[in-house]
């Protein structure tokens, strides 16, 4: 993460959940400073009043949007002219999308094609527009598997928790073997790093974390068709993994 790439984090709190708001704070972190962070929704609704609590502690402006009609959406209209507004005013490198509707695919479009990142943060009833739509989708019950997993872990007295993670499916092993084979060299070798921006580039919500794993290294190495190899870096400062689609 480079510490000075500027975020604009826009949040529908009509549609994401208040609980998922401290993961989901330090996950944006991640990929840049959120130097504009805002909430959209109508503030007079009963059904927001666990997100006040949590916005002074996370530094999030409420914007009030009042519901003129029955029926329409106009947290959304709000949400999608403040981003413009921000866009036009060139303050920002890049967008975190939160929300878990299609109403902003045409939106996550337009910013990609100003030439601005786009990250969305939604939970898995997301559909699949909206997720495609963006350079890279995480979803919010990972962020909460892997905060009650460490939970877990620094308080072992406690049961342990199931969390649920998607199986590894064919599909997904296809996905991963086609991009390896993609970028391997005459050798079939294929450098991890150029592996995962690949993957992530064909399939935005593709994650290690959704099949329970921190990191590619471990998902690939458990599938058990593929080689890993590890070589020294210049200087042998660290180490560089290479893998590659074992033959049948």
């Amino acid at each position: 993460m480079e510490n000075d790439f500027k975020l604009a984090v826009l949040i529908d709190g009509d549609n994401i959940p208040s609980a998922y708001v401290k993961e989901m704070m330090e996950e944006i972190a991640k990929y840049g400073s959120p130097t504009i962070k805002r909430i959209y929704g109508d503030w007079t609704k009963p059904v927001l009043s666990k997100w006040k609590s949590l916005l002074l502690e996370n530094a999030i402006t409420p914007i009030q949007q009042y519901s003129y009609t029955t029926g329409k959406n106009a947290t959304d209209s709000a949400m999608i002219i403040d981003a413009m507004d921000i866009l036009y005013g060139g303050n920002v490198d890049g967008f975190c999308l939160v929300s878990s509707d299609s109403d902003f695919t045409r939106l996550a479009t337009r910013l990609r094609e100003a030439g601005k990142k786009v990250y969305g943060i939604g939970e898995k009833k997301t559909p699949d527009p909206f997720i495609v739509a963006c350079d890279k989708f995480i979803y919010l019950e990972i962020l909460q598997n892997e905060a009650k997993e460490n939970e877990s872990n620094a308080t072992p007295d406690k049961p342990e928790r199931k969390s649920q993670f998607d199986k590894i499916t064919p599909k997904v092993v296809r996905l991963i073997t086609s991009t390896i084979s993609d970028l391997a060299d005459d050798d079939g070798w294929a450098f991890l790093g150029d592996v995962g921006s690949l993957l992530q580039k064909k399939q935005p919500n593709f994650d290690s974390r959704n099949y329970g794993f921190e990191k590619l290294t471990p998902l690939i190495d458990s599938i058990g068709k593929f080689e890993i190899d590890q070589r020294d870096s210049y200087k042998g400062k660290f180490k560089l993994i290479y893998v590659r689609n074992k033959k049948r």
